[in-house]
């Protein structure tokens, strides 16, 4: 509201005169934004604020300046070699026709000095291997050549899509989903017992001690949980290739704990919208909040990477080929 002003002396200082907005007050609108506050909740504070009234209609326009950040996001070039890539999705309401739960494919890595980042995202109708597959092929044109490991959850199909686009590099499968799994298999009034010597195996010392408590344990329950034998058959390939990489990162390796306790902050500030009105709604959201979370973790090292450093760069291969060049060659 303005004050009267009989001789006409009074300029107010927030806006120019004739101005819609400022380059200020844009900036203020866009860090509400990443905050997660919404268009019409940002109109309503910049009116009791400033005196001004701001529609939502307005506030989504000027929102749409983070949309040269998202494809400077998607795009941007990537390191050459990470150790490990971590892959998973958390869903998160869309509304299209209807409102539905949406899962946001995300690809989080951690390099030799164990700085982590958000790498990239992606949305999709349905969780599936071949999205994931999709998402490690468009790393590649952004320079990828190497990685040491893969570690997702059970989701079928991971490990050969892996495989496919970096044939060299290990896939692991979280232990805490495959004791997920193992728990739907057993009774309730078994269910401490057999997942407390299933965390025993992955106490082993190596690879080969955790083999062999692994046929004890199927040894034990054999009778009981027959069905028990299929799901690690299954899962085989991927369970105890973190026993290749230096004991102080171990802890971080066979689990995707990581990626996950990222993902539920994007659902937390997710929260606050309850749901997004379009597919390009939730990307300015998720990579508001992406780029935030990779500038917070930029100089902090992940836990026992700094030790392991240097055994890490030895691991990698100094004049690697491009992975499609290694899938012609095998």
């Amino acid at each position: 509201m303005i004050p009267r002003d009989r001789k006409c002396q009074f300029n107010q200082q927030l806006i120019p005169d004739y101005a819609r907005r400022t380059d200020d007050l844009e900036t203020t609108i866009i860090t509400l934004y990443r905050k997660g506050i919404t268009t019409r909740e940002i109109a309503d504070l910049i009116e009791k604020l400033y005196g001004h009234h701001y529609s939502p209609a307005t506030g989504s326009n000027i929102t749409e300046a983070v949309q040269t950040q998202v494809q400077t996001f998607h795009n941007r070039p990537l390191s050459e070699r990470y150790v490990v890539i971590f892959m998973d999705a958390t869903y998160l309401n869309v509304r299209w026709d209807s409102v539905a739960k949406e899962p946001l494919h995300v690809l989080l890595e951690i390099t030799p000095e164990g700085n982590r980042e958000v790498l990239d995202y992606a949305l999709h109708p349905t969780e599936s291997a071949a999205n994931y597959e999709e998402m490690l092929a468009n790393l590649k044109t952004r320079s990828v050549k190497q990685v040491l490991l893969f570690a997702s959850d059970g989701l079928q199909g991971m490990r050969d899509a892996v495989k496919r686009h970096f044939p060299e590099a290990e896939h692991q499968q979280c232990r805490v989903h495959l004791s997920r799994t193992v728990s739907r298999y057993i009774r309730q009034k078994d269910r401490k017992a057999v997942l407390g010597d299933l965390k025993k195996i992955y106490q082993a010392a190596d690879a080969e001690k955790a083999r062999k408590e692994l046929e004890s344990f199927l040894e034990k329950y054999k009778d009981t949980y027959p069905r028990l034998h299929k799901v690690f058959d299954q899962a085989e390939p991927s369970l105890f290739q973190f026993y290749k990489f230096p004991e102080p990162i171990r802890c971080s390796l066979y689990t995707t704990n990581l990626i996950e306790r990222n993902n539920k902050g994007l659902k937390h500030t997710a929260k606050v919208k309850e749901q997004f009105p379009n597919e390009d709604s939730l990307d300015r959201c998720a990579c508001c909040y992406y780029s935030d979370t990779n500038r917070k973790y930029a100089d902090r090292a992940q836990r026992g990477f700094l030790k392991a450093s240097a055994e890490l760069l030895q691991m990698f291969d100094p004049d690697p080929q491009p992975p499609d060049e290694q899938s012609e060659s095998n």
